[in-house]
């Protein structure tokens, strides 16, 4: 799951070269905007054929958060 997170999260972030751990924040260590967490949930939501409520995305802070989430529900 972290490898498929991971692969999704490089399309994601400018810092092709950065390296990604399950603590690594989306928005400080992966410089994330808002709008491309947004963007990123729906890539999650495509790849994993799920559906990640708006309430869910506040919370994913971390990869850790969204490989948790998506081992819980994927």
């Amino acid at each position: 799951m972290f490898e498929r997170v991971t692969a999704i999260l490089r399309e994601y972030t400018d810092h092709k070269e950065t390296p990604i751990s399950m603590d690594s924040s989306l928005v400080e260590d992966l410089g994330l905007s808002s709008l491309e967490v947004i963007n990123l949930v729906l890539a999650f939501e495509d790849e994993f054929e799920i559906e990640i409520p708006e309430r869910i995305i506040p919370t994913m802070h971390t990869v850790g958060d969204i490989v948790a989430y998506l081992e819980k529900n994927a």
